[in-house]
């Protein structure tokens, strides 16, 4: 499914979730801003095999392809519940137009698809999925951001990229369409680790900030205490022979993990051997030196001297050493056993108990890892057979996902006007949502998938101020500008070249060349005087003297009577001399006066009058 949400000025602007609703996996939110519609993230599921493995791209469109419907696509990591469905989209559904991705992203990414593709395909058979030829095509789409750079997608959407640690180039986003503004967080981690930097964003107050809230209500303990107590259950498990299997996704806690084990095992002089998956290490090694800016600053020091990604101690795997005798660590891919090395090597391992698998991730609904560490010790397999699980199995959380207090962090940070939490627990996600609303006073939302969301914005229009207008207004006293409050000025707003300017009425005409009309509203108000026309003006004039103090009220020779702007004549009515018709006339500065006075006079004259 596809989120939803649209911003619109003073109304509401719906949001809509196609996927990562109350779940995770699957990401994809369609933004609708200013009368733009961005695609975030077009991820897949890793529990589902079915239809229901990508988004369900028909709430979008029915029929036809996504390129009308679509101003941008962005991708924010290479993550396949993010990206996993890009050529799926592009190429089967049918999308032509931009997709952004920074560049460590777009390097990686179609790696993975393919890696997937593989599986997916060539191994399971399966049919109605994307070739290698689509990705090839729907990564030629591509269009690399680098970090701060504020890109224009048109003349009124602008994009721009801020660092959001999580893995190798992944990014938070932020989309803006004249004064209205969203960010979009993807996957992000607001605690260095050992390879990556902190997310960090400036204090851009957008209208709405989309966060991942995976661990919603998690709170860390110490990473030290962590990575402590998982070298321990390490070591532990192979001074007794037995065999670690570490499922890991190719890039990111991959790397974090090896280098605490290489760490490890030079300080301790261990001799049992490490295997990473064929060829993902080369292909790792590789593009962390080609984008060694993107990594902490620990790596970038010392990357000259000695690169902290080649590893002594950590060797290239091969499917036939899963038999070998006698322990090993093992880090295979993926995450979350769901396919793959890690599952056939987990399948050969898991009945021995002496052997253990530790999962230093997330696992979503579905997959074996989800079921394994919720204690199911007899899996249902592929063809009915059923596995035995006897090893141990640990669960230690490594993930780069940003926790409940990096979350809070984050709000603080760019001061969202209203917050809508997405890639998480429905019951996890509704107690987070209550600690923001109170901690910030911000409408939180959490929409489930295919949910549409209303967010009210009130864009505040930039408009400049004529110099001269400012002194007249200063010329007339009154008290000196306050930020803080409101203040009426009268002026007239010229547009130009998408600009905004407030001048003086005079300066108007000159600068557009126009001549001057005057506006005048007219009412006509009848009332009972049996005196003659000339009598009743005076009494009318004399009346008004009376009622109206510190208003310039005058008895003109021409017969009429003239209150500030507001011209009042009286005529006898032809049928009856003593009804008579009072024409009152004003211009429409002084049309809240000419109100009162038509009122006023409507209820007739008192009686004494002179």
């Amino acid at each position: 499914m596809i989120h939803k949400l649209t911003l619109q000025d003073h109304a509401t602007q719906p949001h809509t979730v196609r996927g990562a609703g109350q779940d995770v996996g699957r990401s994809c939110i369609l933004v609708s801003i200013g009368g733009k519609n961005i695609m975030l993230d077009c991820g897949m599921h890793m529990g589902y095999n079915d239809d229901r493995r990508f988004p369900d791209f028909s709430y979008i469109t029915q029929n036809g392809r996504l390129t009308e419907f679509l101003d941008c696509v962005i991708i924010s990591h290479f993550h396949l519940d993010h990206c996993g469905a890009l050529p799926f989209m592009s190429e089967m559904v049918g999308y032509d137009g931009p997709i952004y991705m920074t560049h460590p992203t777009k390097a990686i990414c179609p790696i993975l698809l393919e890696d997937f593709r593989k599986i997916t395909v060539d191994k399971k058979g399966e049919t109605n999925f994307f070739t290698s030829q689509m990705i090839k095509d729907c990564m030629k789409k591509v269009v690399p951001l680098n970090l701060h750079q504020t890109v224009q997608v048109d003349d009124e959407l602008e994009i721009k990229a801020y660092y959001a640690g999580h893995v190798l180039g992944a990014a938070m986003v932020h989309i803006k369409v004249g004064s209205e503004s969203v960010v979009y967080t993807g996957d992000y981690n607001m605690t260095p680790d050992r390879h990556l930097g902190a997310a960090w964003i400036d204090k851009c107050r957008p209208d709405l900030l989309i966060s991942e809230s995976t661990y919603a209500t998690t709170i860390r303990d110490s990473k030290r205490c962590r990575e402590r107590d998982f070298l321990k259950k390490v070591h532990e498990s192979i001074e007794r022979g037995g065999k670690v299997l570490i499922p890991v996704f190719a890039l990111g806690r991959a790397q974090e993990l090896c280098i605490l084990l290489e760490t490890f095992w030079e300080r301790m002089n261990l001799k049992a051997p490490i295997y990473f998956s064929t060829g993902l290490t080369e292909k790792a090694n590789h593009y962390y030196k080609l984008f060694i800016t993107w990594t902490n600053q620990k790596i970038r020091k010392t990357f000259v001297q000695r690169n902290m990604f080649e590893f002594k101690h950590i060797k290239a795997f091969d499917r036939s050493y899963a038999d070998n005798p006698g322990p090993m660590v093992v880090f295979a891919t993926p995450g979350m056993l769901h396919a793959g090395q890690s599952l056939q090597i987990f399948k050969k391992w898991a009945g021995n108990e002496k052997n253990m698998v530790i999962m230093p991730g997330y696992c979503v609904q579905g997959t074996i890892g989800h079921k394994i560490l919720n204690g199911q010790r007899k899996l249902e397999m592929e063809g009915r057979s059923t596995l035995d699980v006897k090893l141990q199995v640990e669960y230690m959380s490594f993930s780069a996902h940003a926790d409940a207090k990096g979350i809070m962090q984050l709000i603080r940070m760019a001061e969202p006007r209203n917050m809508l939490l997405v890639h998480g627990e429905a019951v996890k996600m509704e107690f987070l949502k209550g600690k923001i609303e109170q901690e910030f006073s911000i409408d939180c939302h959490m929409p489930a998938n295919g949910e549409t969301v209303a967010v009210t914005t009130n864009p505040s229009v930039p408009v400049d101020i004529s110099l001269n207008l400012l002194k007249r207004e200063m010329a007339l006293g009154g008290p000196l500008p306050d930020p803080k409050k409101p203040r009426t000025m009268h002026g007239t707003l010229i547009m130009k070249e998408n600009s905004l300017k407030l001048v003086s009425s005079e300066q108007a005409l000159k600068e557009l060349g126009l001549n001057e009309h005057q506006l005048r509203f007219t009412c006509r108000v009848q009332l009972q005087d049996p005196h003659s026309d000339s009598d009743t003006l005076h009494r009318i004039y004399t009346h008004l003297k009376s009622v109206l103090k510190g208003y310039t009220i005058q008895h003109l020779p021409d017969g009429t009577v003239m209150v500030e702007s507001i011209v009042i004549k009286v005529s006898s009515c032809a049928e009856d001399a003593n009804t008579k018709v009072l024409l009152l006339s004003w211009s429409y500065q002084d049309e809240d006066l000419g109100s009162f006075l038509s009122t006023l006079l409507k209820k007739g004259l008192p009686s004494g009058l002179c």
